[in-house]
């Protein structure tokens, strides 16, 4: 999948930004209110940078298995995974836990190296339902790849 160039203002946000700072860039460019990026690490992913999260939801996302939550099945399945709604969603994506941030439109991206490396997942988070377009999920993981270098 080719990855839509990054708007320029996004571009230069997010260049030699440290990664808290990069993160809540993208959240305020897609207009969310939340966000968390993890490194992968083998079997896990661990918490790198979050803003907008709760500290009791911080304490449960710190590492995050492969395939658990939609962090963790982005990884895994190496694709977007998104929901229009958290706080109703009943596909069993999401771990309970997660309506705890009171987040709805959610969306996990997996950050790919050039070689199709999994480097880390993006998340970011509305507070109001939002369906995800393919354009705007092929944007966000044009941006987890930018950051996934910091």
């Amino acid at each position: 999948m080719s990855l839509p160039p990054l708007p320029e203002s996004l571009c230069n946000a997010l260049t030699n930004a440290p990664l808290p700072q990069a993160l809540e860039a993208i959240i305020a460019h897609f207009d969310c209110q939340a966000g968390t990026y993890h490194r992968a690490d083998g079997p896990m992913l661990t918490l790198a940078a979050a803003f907008g999260i709760p500290e009791p939801v911080i304490a449960l996302i710190r590492e995050v298995p492969v395939g658990k939550g939609i962090a963790g099945l982005a990884a895994e399945r190496l694709a977007p995974v998104s929901l229009c709604n958290l706080q109703t969603d009943q596909s069993g994506q999401a771990r309970p836990d997660a309506r705890s941030t009171g987040m709805e439109g959610s969306l996990a991206v997996p950050a790919l190296d050039a070689d199709g490396v999994l480097r880390g997942v993006l998340g970011i988070a509305k507070a109001q339902a939002h369906d995800w377009t393919d354009s705007e999920k092929a944007a966000v993981s044009a941006a987890a790849t930018a950051i996934s270098i910091l």
